[in-house]
Parts: C-alpha cells; sequence; structure tokens
C-alpha cells in the first residue's frame, strides 16, 4: 500500500514539473515573439522615416545620416537576434533612429509627429531649455533646443562616460570623440561640465531628477564613471560584436 502510495506521489509531482516546463517553454516562447515584434515594428516605422525624408540643410543631413546609421544598426542587430534581450537592444536602437528622424522632421519644419518611447540610454539626462554658449581653451561651442547654423547636429541624450548630457542640438557632436578615447573623453567632459555647471538643477536641462543627478548632487561625476544603466558598453559589445553606446554612435 504504501509503494503503491509513493507512485502515486511520483506521478503527482513528475506531472507537475512537466506542466511547469512546458508552462515556461510557453511563456518564454511568447516573450521571444512579443519582443521580435516590437524591435521589428520600430525597425520598419524608421525605415519608412529614413526613405521618405531628404534635405539640404545641415541640420537636416546631420539628423538623417545618423538615423541611417541606427537603421542599418539595427537591422544587423535583427539578424543575429536570438534572445529577449538582444531584440530588445535591437528596439532601442530604432527608437534611438527615429528620435533623429523626428529631429530632423523639425529641422525641415514638419510635424515631428507623436511623442516616441523614451530611451533607456536617456534616461535622468534631461533636454535643453534655453541655449548655451561657452568658450573653452579659446573655442566656442554652443548647444540649444532648436536647431539653426550653427548648431546643426542633434543628441538625443545620454551619458558620455558616465556624464548625464541633455538632449538638444550642438555646435559640435562632441558625444563621438568623447567615446573614442581616454584624450576626447576628458576634452569632451570639460566641455560639457562648461556647458551645463556640474551640480544637479543646471540651467537649460529640463526634466533631470534628483534621483537620476545622483545622491550626491553631483552631475559631472568621475570621467570613467558608471554607465551600467546604459544599454551601451560591454554587454552590448558582448552580444553584438560592440555597435556603440546607444546613447552616441
Amino acid at each position: 500500500m504504501e509503494l503503491l502510495l509513493f507512485g502515486f506521489l511520483v506521478l503527482i509531482v513528475g506531472g507537475a514539473f512537466w506542466w511547469w516546463q512546458k508552462e515556461s517553454a510557453a511563456r518564454r516562447e511568447r516573450e521571444l515573439a512579443d519582443a521580435a515584434a516590437e524591435a521589428r515594428r520600430w525597425y520598419e516605422r524608421l525605415g519608412g522615416q529614413v526613405l521618405n525624408l531628404s534635405g539640404d540643410a545641415p541640420a537636416v543631413r546631420q539628423a538623417l545620416a545618423d538615423a541611417s546609421e541606427r537603421y542599418n544598426a539595427a537591422g544587423s542587430q535583427l539578424e543575429q537576434a536570438r534572445t529577449v534581450y538582444q531584440y530588445r537592444l535591437a528596439r532601442e536602437t530604432a527608437l534611438e533612429g527615429l528620435m533623429y528622424a523626428r529631429a530632423a522632421r523639425i529641422a525641415l519644419g514638419l510635424d515631428p509627429g507623436p511623442d516616441l518611447p523614451p530611451l533607456a540610454a536617456a534616461q535622468g539626462a534631461g533636454q535643453l531649455t534655453e541655449r548655451r554658449e561657452v568658450e573653452v581653451n579659446g573655442e566656442t561651442f554652443k548647444a540649444g533646443p532648436r536647431p539653426d547654423d550653427d548648431t546643426p547636429y542633434y543628441y538625443p541624450g545620454g551619458r558620455v562616460q558616465g556624464r548625464p548630457v541633455p538632449a538638444g542640438w550642438y555646435s559640435q557632436p562632441l558625444w563621438k570623440p568623447a567615446l573614442a578615447g581616454a584624450a576626447g573623453a576628458l576634452g569632451g567632459l570639460m566641455i560639457f561640465n562648461a556647458l551645463f555647471p556640474p551640480v544637479y538643477g543646471y540651467p537649460g536641462a529640463g526634466d533631470a531628477t534628483a534621483g537620476d543627478a545622483g545622491a550626491d548632487g553631483d552631475f559631472g561625476g568621475d570621467a570613467g564613471g558608471d554607465v551600467g544603466g546604459d544599454f551601451g558598453g560591454g554587454d552590448f559589445g558582448a552580444d553584438f560584436g560592440g555597435f556603440g553606446d546607444f546613447g552616441g554612435f
């Protein structure tokens, strides 16, 4: 009798375990399918923008060049994606491309269209609300909330060497050399700290929160600060061979 009861319990436990494994596998498949569909939806939307927008103004050309670069990168990521995380990375790249396409529409004087989901890499970076101009080592650098002849380079917001840099239009693509090496990083950080004083509540940037600014209130941070919140960096490189930081290719 005891042996029969034991066998019955084994069957129940085994059946429950089999059912749990089956449900878990089905849930993972649904999550993967949903992540893939979401990434492809934004990728296709970006493709439509890249194909249908054009213009000769420097601000338009720069924004569309970045949008096209993100479109190509997102397509490559989608081809390689095998996990939910990788599809989310592709979605983030496509969304960043759409941020650039939206900026191109603004520079063209067109309706920018509906708001886009926020970029994970831009969380806490804020957005420029007024024009800024500083001189560093005898060179003038400008930034503002709108494109013009002096500020043709758009940046969707993000972190450069751990420092929050707000979304807006810049006189130079400072985030690119800042990501290229130590010397460029230090120069870029010096300029950003001049444009945006490294304390919470710096003029010209809205939307930043005290929590995102850091517990000590210091927006400047260490040049080698933690970018763990970013989708860029080591994880990105490990999964896709390193297309660069989502915050600025």
